[in-house]
């Protein structure tokens, strides 16, 4: 499984998404891949998530995780695409 894990550079709350994503993918889902990807480089992405920001996305449902989430919501979240 692949999800993106959308954010930017200097983002406290971001750099705190990526490790509660890394727990839950090294604990529960070591197979999933997790991309990051930094908006601000992205203009695609500014309109639906500049504001959101960190989201946790899975692209081929487009379902998504928005901040704030613990360990647990994003456990859930994972557990979604088994």
């Amino acid at each position: 499984m692949r999800l993106l894990l959308l954010g930017t550079e200097g983002c406290h709350l971001c750099e705190e998404a990526q490790e509660i994503v890394a727990a839950c993918v090294n604990e529960i889902a070591p197979e999933t891949q997790i991309e990051l990807i930094d908006i601000a480089e992205q203009p695609e992405w500014q309109p639906d998530y500049a504001i959101k920001i960190p989201v946790l996305l899975e692209p081929e449902s487009r379902r998504e995780l928005g901040w704030p989430f613990d360990y647990a919501q994003a456990a859930s979240f994972l557990q979604q695409f088994d």
